[in-house]
């Protein structure tokens, strides 16, 4: 247990805290009269989502830097490495690292991802929500090798694994009761040991398609974390640190390395940790902060590899307890050499992948962004990129399945379109998934339960031209037992394109496929009945693109509100 320092201003342990926690501890002025303590330099990033390339963008920048690319990370990590002493150094990550990535590493099922951050010098990392999108058995093989059972060895060599550890404390096969993979590590640096646990979210299930998380179950976050922390100190492992793909968010005025209103699961679950947990890694929300939760350093470092976390660590050398700890989110920035190994891998990739990534698939008049709209003071709101893809796959479906509406989910829609040509790959990394659209049929009582239920799960579904509703901000909210209590959706207010629903009649929704099967919380969709599978979606939404360009951003007058629409 300790008390970090905020921007690397440690603080040492009190004889109070000792005496409140049990710890065997030592304060820095006690450190001074015995032997030196180790310094240990943590580096840790999360969410890198197969980010090979600079991402561009929003997504390409961060604290008004550009920002990410495995070349620039790779540098990075190097100069921090050598800026401490490098045998004293751990790289580490909270999950995420693959998954929703663009084409260059989703093309070769993420296994160059693998390679670059093995070769960038990655040591531990959690697993993610995103690394369960292909199942426990392809999670299994990207850790220890060999070629895909379907696609096989598509770049022509052999796929040797990772050359870091997955950890993965809390997601247990439910036949045996026994973790996927090893829980934890144990890293000796210069003579004291360091523990790592990896976790993913407890709420894994909901957020990844049912065949993803096939014969898997996953436990509470803190529960596991101290259950294994338990474990670390019966073997003498007193310096532990969780690496957690779960996370927050800090208010809006926050830089990469503050904690302004923290809010957000990471509060909850780093409050009941254990106080022997020193340090918690964590990810998930895409966000940056550096934070003092309960006396323990809690860092994030974005998404995409355009920060990394360096962690400072003085771990006395007798008790092998933490002392201080503190952090810097440092920008990944595109100002240095490139690492040339990295440059060769992304060559080699791109060489294989050939031309299909370039190929111009259609035309944006201009950007048509992934952000939502504020909706009485939240961002819950339509994206003009998320109505664009609506449209897509109604179109893909109308004639086809008799659909008269689409909805998609805001965390399917990966990145923004710039204006001019778009390319394949620029598709893709748009809706990177290869889910199948859905076509089924839901009684106009199920969609205004569905409509309810985003208020419940805090998502908003994209909704397709054909559909308008009115939300009264003053409604109720329903709950996750029974979203369909709410009343932030006006009754009456729902048209099919010019036609009022009727709750008792029934229609053809197209969603995708993770939708379909309750993703994202979406519960009510499950209750649909006459399934029918169709294409990829992506591939309804290039036929989209081609068929339709130039293409504009739409209007985001799908959802208003009671303010815009006052009642009759």
């Amino acid at each position: 247990m300790f008390i970090p320092g905020m921007r690397r201003a440690a603080v040492g342990l009190t004889a109070l805290a000792v005496a409140a926690f049990g710890a065997v501890a030592t304060s820095p002025e006690q450190a001074d009269a015995g032997p030196k303590p180790v310094d240990v330099t943590l580096l840790a990033l999360n969410d890198f989502h197969g980010n090979l390339e600079p991402p561009t963008g929003s997504s390409g920048t961060i604290a008004g830097q550009t920002a990410g690319g495995v070349e620039f990370l790779a540098t990075h990590l190097a100069e921090l490495r050598a800026a401490a002493k490098k045998q004293n150094t751990i790289t580490v990550a909270a999950g995420d690292l693959i998954g929703a990535s663009p084409l260059l590493s989703a093309a070769f099922h993420d296994e160059p991802t693998i390679e670059a951050l093995s070769m960038a010098g990655l040591d531990y990392a959690s697993v993610g929500n995103h690394e369960f999108d292909e199942g426990a058995a392809e999670l299994l093989r990207i850790q220890n090798g060999g070629c895909h059972p379907v696609d096989g060895c598509a770049d022509g060599t052999p796929y040797r694994g990772a050359g870091f550890q997955y950890l993965s404390a809390n997601a247990f096969k439910t036949a045996t009761g026994k973790p996927l993979m090893a829980p934890y590590a144990i890293h000796k640096v210069q003579g004291v040991k360091v523990g790592f646990i990896g976790m993913t979210l407890e709420g894994t299930p909901q957020i990844v398609s049912q065949q993803g998380v096939a014969g898997l179950s996953f436990a509470d976050e803190a529960d596991t974390a101290n259950r294994y922390a338990r474990e670390l100190r019966r073997k003498g492992v007193q310096a532990i640190v969780v690496l957690l793909h779960e996370g927050g968010a800090q208010a809006s005025t926050g830089g990469i390395n503050d904690c302004v209103g923290m809010t957000g699961p990471i509060v909850d679950i780093t409050n009941r940790m254990d106080p022997s947990i020193d340090v918690v890694v964590s990810g998930h929300t895409h966000q940056a902060y550096n934070c003092d939760i309960n006396g323990k350093l809690v860092t994030s470092a974005s998404s995409f590899g355009r920060l990394v976390t360096d962690i400072d660590l003085k771990i006395d050398r007798r008790s092998g307890d933490v002392i201080s700890a503190a952090a810097n989110n440092v920008v990944v920035t595109r100002d240095v050499a490139p690492d040339r190994r990295q440059t060769a891998l992304i060559n080699r990739y791109k060489t294989v992948l050939g031309p299909v990534a370039d190929r111009q698939v259609g035309e944006t008049t201009t950007a048509i962004t992934k952000t939502q709209e504020t909706l009485f003071g939240t961002t819950l709101g339509e994206s003009p990129l998320g109505n664009l893809i609506a449209d897509a796959q109604l179109a893909a479906t109308d004639d086809e399945q008799n659909a008269v509406a689409a909805f998609m989910n805001p965390g399917g829609v990966r990145a923004d379109l710039n204006a001019g040509p778009v390319t394949y790959e620029e598709a893709f990394t748009v809706q990177p998934f290869a889910n199948n659209l859905v076509t089924l049929d839901l009684t106009g009582a199920q969609l205004y339960c569905v409509l309810e239920q985003q208020f419940v799960t805090g998502r908003t579904l994209y909704p397709s031209a054909t559909v308008g509703y009115v939300v009264d901000p003053n409604g109720t909210t329903g709950t996750v037992a029974d979203p369909c209590a709410g009343t932030r959706v006006v009754r009456g207010s729902l048209t099919l394109g010019d036609t009022t629903v009727d709750t008792a009649a029934t229609y053809r929704v197209t969603v995708n496929n993770f939708l379909a099967g309750g993703g994202d919380g979406f519960s009510a969709l499950t209750g649909a009945t006459n399934l029918v599978t169709g294409q990829i979606d992506l591939d309804a939404f290039v036929d989209y693109l081609t068929a339709q360009s130039p293409v504009s951003a739409p209007t985001l007058d799908r959802i208003r509100t009671t303010a815009e629409v006052p009642a009759a």
